[in-house]
């Protein structure tokens, strides 16, 4: 039987056009952050873990540099993921399920701007079919886009409904880069960017992290009066390939929320990774959600997308509003790779 873990505190950055420091420097200012919320010293985090990707510095092992954003207290008990910092908060509740420790701090950052997205991230494909041509997440994104279209699964005025509601709700997030309460007729006249994706169904290139700390059961309910417990976390993944998957649907996905007893009971809030406008019909639909589940209240990653934090933001966003009691319990999703290759689905629920 799973041990009982919670999120005890919380931070994250705003999503920026531009940060000027450095990466390391927004970990430590969300540490001591956390620090000064829990009144813990650095000496009493048994294990952190960071999601970070060397790709968006262009520097090798650049996550290195992260450590001294966290302390390199010793003892040094550390591990790291080319990954989203949700991705890492899964390995840290594995850790915590051994049961010789009882606190992990965990964080995601990255920062876009110093390079072009859309060069940068196809040279992560397969280097013999994809990165010759230039594969990239919004070409892949269009291609999704159209898939659904085509199957009568979505139309554009679907997907600018998405930006649309997206947009007008970061206007209450004081952490988005980007909120307008714009209508969908007026997204509809604007011109076709990869089409049929306008520029406002891609996400901004922001930079920006997120961190949280979790504990072990009764070490959880000490350090917080409302702890955010997480009932289940789960991750797939699917072929790299798009040629081998069906763009309009995400079985990763299905799984992951089958596994983690989403439907056990109500969805009040759902935090999704919609970095490109038709992935939220593909996650409705995989994760079965329905009117009565309120969607990316914070703007979502449309209205700021610090990747490899993006994930863990959504899990920091649907933690913050259950401990504010705006939901007793909800799932915060997060991906990676092109078109929902790899996602994961985390179910939070605040105290009885």
């Amino acid at each position: 039987m799973a041990e009982d873990i919670a999120i005890v505190a919380l931070a994250q950055t705003p999503s920026y056009r531009a940060y000027e420091d450095s990466e390391p420097s927004m970990i430590m200012t969300l540490v001591n952050e956390i620090l000064a919320e829990t009144k813990l010293d650095r000496h009493d985090i048994d294990f952190t873990i960071a999601g970070s990707c060397d790709y968006l510095s262009g520097l090798p092992f650049a996550f290195v540099q992260n450590v001294d954003g966290f302390g390199a207290w010793p003892p040094v008990y550390e591990s790291h993921l080319e990954m989203d910092g949700a991705f890492a908060l899964f390995e840290a509740w594995v850790r915590l399920q051994v049961g010789d420790i009882d606190l992990a701090l965990v964080a995601g950052s990255g920062k876009s701007s110093p390079g072009k997205p859309r060069e940068i991230f196809p040279l992560q494909t397969d280097p013999y079919y994809h990165a010759p041509l230039g594969l990239d997440p919004v070409s892949m994104a269009g291609m999704q886009a159209r898939a659904l279209i085509d199957a009568g699964k979505a139309s554009e005025r679907d997907l600018a409904a998405v930006v649309s509601r997206s947009r007008r709700d970061a206007l209450s997030n004081p952490n988005a880069q980007v909120a307008k309460d714009v209508s969908i007729d007026a997204l509809l006249a604007e011109p076709y960017y990869a089409a049929p994706l306008r520029r406002h169904d891609l996400p901004p290139i922001s930079d920006g992290a997120a961190a949280v700390l979790i504990a072990r059961g009764d070490r959880a309910r000490e350090l917080t009066r409302s702890p955010v417990w997480i009932r289940g976390i789960d991750h797939r993944i699917e072929s790299h390939h798009p040629g081998l998957r069906d763009l309009t649907s995400s079985p990763s996905t299905r799984i992951a929320a089958e596994r983690t007893g989403v439907h056990d009971g109500p969805v009040e809030i759902a935090e999704l990774c919609v970095r490109y406008s038709p992935e939220e019909i593909v996650l409705r639909e995989a994760l079965g959600l329905g009117d009565d589940t309120r969607i990316n209240l914070s703007g979502g990653p449309l209205c700021g997308h610090p990747v490899m934090a993006t994930g863990l933001v959504r899990v920091v966003e649907l933690a913050q509003r259950i401990r504010g009691g705006e939901a007793r319990r909800g799932l915060a999703h997060a991906a990676s790779g092109a078109a929902l290759q790899q996602n994961l689905v985390c179910v939070l629920e605040g105290e009885a």
